[in-house]
């Protein structure tokens, strides 16, 4: 039997806060919304956007093995 995983990615502050940039996470469930993942790897972010596959995608976005997930925390700058 095949494990189910995702490829994450951590960008900015998110990366500095967690400790780690990139990581292969195992999907909890068969149907596992880029949200729920968020909630269970601890990731908290307000104004937080998601890229699957590298296009931006909404919260309740259904995952599916190997997919690309990354967290974007808002850019801050001047």
């Amino acid at each position: 039997m095949t494990t189910a995983t995702v490829r994450v990615l951590l960008f900015g502050r998110l990366r500095e806060e967690h400790g780690w940039r990139e990581r292969r996470v195992e999907l909890p469930r068969p149907a596992t919304t880029a949200a729920q993942l968020q909630e269970a790897l601890g990731i908290h972010c307000p104004g937080l956007r998601w890229a699957v596959n590298q296009d931006f995608a909404p919260p309740d976005h259904l995952l599916q093995p190997d997919d690309e997930l990354a967290f974007l925390p808002p850019i801050t700058g001047g």
